[in-house]
């Protein structure tokens, strides 16, 4: 029987993401977008107590596409469905226009782990590769390094930084076939492409479905190996 990942809707997507769960969201500035229906499936499905792994916090307009609606984890955090958020860029670039997780941080009802970019990125490739630490001299000397241990090699001082997994990665894809073959676009080919194999679950949001074969070989991002879920949008 042929290997079919396609869910008939969002909602059925992610009926199952129990409370508490550790979710990664893909998403970058520019094209890619973010996996908008996914974001709102969630929101009505209702899980709470939920951890999110992502680059951003729900910026304004930042990971959505021109001309569309702009819809992001502040979805989330408004529903007071997120405990803990871990990120790069949590905040709004503008204090006068703070976004929701930056109010819901104020009032003391999400908790925050903010991360260098570039030990993000690491973190969540780790864990992917089955890594479960590494020293990095990124955050020396900074708030990033208290309580961690940390060691020198040939003279220069390193970072311990775990890795990161989640039981479900929520990604947008610009083409996909229907075993879960991925192409990215632009930009959010960048986290998408680590957070895909350091998922328990991995549900792709996608553009345009193809049947096996259908893509270039060479511009596949995301092996089928590691999607479960197809949904198209």
């Amino acid at each position: 029987m042929p290997i079919n990942k396609m869910v008939n809707s969002f909602k059925d997507a992610v009926a199952d993401v129990p409370q508490g769960s550790v979710i990664m969201m893909g998403g970058f500035g520019g094209p890619g977008g973010m996996p908008q229906q996914l974001i709102l499936a969630l929101r009505d499905q209702g899980a709470k107590e939920l951890t999110i792994i992502s680059n951003t916090a729900g910026l304004p307009g930042f990971g959505s596409v021109a001309g569309q609606e702009v819809i992001n984890h502040s979805l989330l955090v408004e529903n007071n469905q997120v405990r803990k958020i871990i990120a790069s860029f949590p905040v709004s670039p503008s204090a006068s226009r703070p976004n929701a997780f930056e109010l819901a941080y104020r009032a003391g009802d999400v908790e925050l782990e903010m991360v260098p970019q570039g030990t993000l990125a690491e973190r969540i490739r780790a864990g992917g590769a089955g890594i479960p630490a590494f020293y990095t001299p990124t955050g020396i000397g900074t708030v990033v390094a208290e309580g961690k241990e940390n060691r020198v090699f040939d003279g220069r001082e390193y970072l311990l930084e775990r890795n990161l997994t989640a039981n479900y990665a929520f990604l947008r894809a610009d083409q996909a076939d229907t075993l879960g073959n991925a192409v990215y676009r632009g930009s959010s080919r960048s986290f998408n492409a680590l957070m895909a194999p350091a998922a328990g679950i991995t549900i792709l949001e996608v553009d345009e479905i193809v049947q096996p074969g259908d893509l270039d070989p060479e511009a596949i991002v995301t092996p089928g190996i590691y999607v479960n879920r197809i949904v198209k949008r």
